[in-house]
């Protein structure tokens, strides 16, 4: 009887042990894999703000002046070309329109006559 109870002592004791290094190997295991999902996550995260930081270059107002320069013949004048304006009658009547509604408020905060573009 006592060698009965010795050896189910001893199954016992090595069950337990074998559960417990099988827990302690899949800590470790989850450990790693947790690791690699943060490098993952990692990698991820700075692809990010590097296509962030593209799409903000892209979007700036430099870049895109530069395109719209490159892509045509647009040319910014220089100081010191002159541009000479023939007054016609449809001109006149328009500044004079123009000038009428001139308004309080755009006499306080400086508004000045605008420049009106005529089709004809």
């Amino acid at each position: 009887m006592r060698q009965n109870n010795f050896l189910s002592l001893v199954i016992f004791i090595t069950f337990f042990s074998v559960i417990y290094v099988y827990q302690q190997s899949e800590i470790v295991h989850l450990a790693y894999a947790e690791q690699k999902y943060n490098q993952v996550f990692q990698e991820l995260l700075d692809k990010n703000s590097v296509l962030r930081y593209n799409i903000e270059k892209s979007c700036s107002l430099v870049n895109i002046g530069s395109h719209i320069i490159s892509g045509s013949e647009f040319q910014m004048p220089d100081k010191y070309q002159l541009v000479k304006l023939v007054p016609t009658s449809e001109g006149l009547v328009l500044a004079q329109q123009s000038a009428q509604r001139e308004t309080l408020l755009s006499r306080i905060f400086g508004a000045r006559r605008q420049a009106v573009a005529l089709d004809y």
